[in-house]
């Protein structure tokens, strides 16, 4: 009995994710999302339009920003698209498969929204930093090595997360109290029937790596950056301007999902989970806003692209 106990895995059919309980009006929150989705979609397409059709944005630094517009619609389109069919339809059952297939789409961008912030920031540094050398240290070639490795090593660190969930049986509650398929609300379920040590550990392991690692090399990279401000002879407001988009799209990002984790255990389920769901959404809806606005390379680009745009749409009716 007790080796039929340890060999065998109990996996079951589906699992029920629970979302907003006994919260009222939820509806015009799910509508909120639909926006934020739909303008997330629309500003990271037009990030990615417009650094492929303008020549001048094909630079080291425009791969790592039009990598980083990829991965927030790939992130929001995991997301939103599947919470709206579970809370808005009533579809909150979703198949073992499913599941961890969520699970491993959601935290792969998720991962790649920090690694991508943290290769902007090394490229912020070395150009401000090493402004001689940055030709030989940020290329086409390396960027695209840098961005590439990321890829690898965001699939490699969630897949050993999803396999150490294969390894569980479920043999008590199938509700997951999340918005998604989480990783701790899932494991947590197995605790009664199987050893969970591997996964706790990984669940503390995995914020450590993806979060607050790539968080202290970017505070680095600034502290290096502003020590480099006030000794190196640059043009300071320029350098500034630069890093100002970067800096305020790793405050919305780090900053409100770092209080949720650090302060989770004191935060109400429900208030966690809406905390959750909006650091997981706005950060790739604002981030196309703040380049546009903040970054002046950019800001023309797109000025020029919408004017050659407005251009052949006029012209034909003109000539008629």
């Amino acid at each position: 009995m007790n080796a039929m106990n340890i060999t065998t895995i109990i996996r079951p059919p589906y699992f029920y994710i629970s979302g907003f309980t006994g919260i009222p009006h939820m509806k015009y929150y799910y509508v909120f999302l639909s926006l934020v989705y739909i303008i997330s979609l629309m500003g990271n397409t037009f990030i990615m339009i417009v650094i492929y059709v303008d020549q001048s944005l094909h630079s080291p630094k425009y791969i790592a920003v039009l990598n980083l517009a990829f991965t927030d619609i790939c992130e929001t389109t995991a997301l939103v698209p599947k919470v709206l069919d579970m809370f808005l339809f009533g579809r909150q059952f979703i198949s073992y498969d499913q599941c961890l297939t969520n699970l491993f789409f959601v935290f792969v961008f998720l991962t790649m929204q920090s690694f991508n912030l943290t290769i902007l920031s090394y490229d912020r540094l070395v150009a401000i930093c090493c402004p001689l050398r940055y030709h030989m240290l940020v290329s086409h070639r390396s960027m695209f090595q840098l961005t590439g490795a990321a890829w690898a090593f965001a699939v490699f660190i969630i897949l050993i997360l999803v396999g150490f969930i294969t390894r569980l049986s479920f043999c008590g509650s199938v509700v997951i109290n999340s918005y998604f398929c989480d990783h701790y609300p899932l494991f947590s379920l197995a605790a009664p029937c199987s050893d969970v040590l591997p996964n706790d550990v990984m669940s503390y392991l995995d914020p450590v790596v993806v979060l607050y690692i790539p968080m202290v090399f970017i505070i680095a990279s600034y502290v290096c950056i502003i020590h480099a401000l006030f000794t190196i002879t640059l043009p300071k407001d320029r350098a500034m301007k630069t890093c100002t988009s970067h800096l305020i799209l790793v405050a919305i990002f780090y900053l409100p999902i770092n209080i949720t984790y650090i302060f989770s255990s004191f935060i109400p389920t429900n208030i966690r989970i809406i905390n959750l769901s909006l650091t997981s959404v706005l950060p790739p809806m604002l981030n196309p806003i703040i380049y546009v606005l903040k970054t002046e390379e950019f800001k023309e680009s797109s000025k020029r692209l919408l004017k050659r745009v407005a251009q052949r749409t006029v012209g034909p009716v003109k000539s008629t």
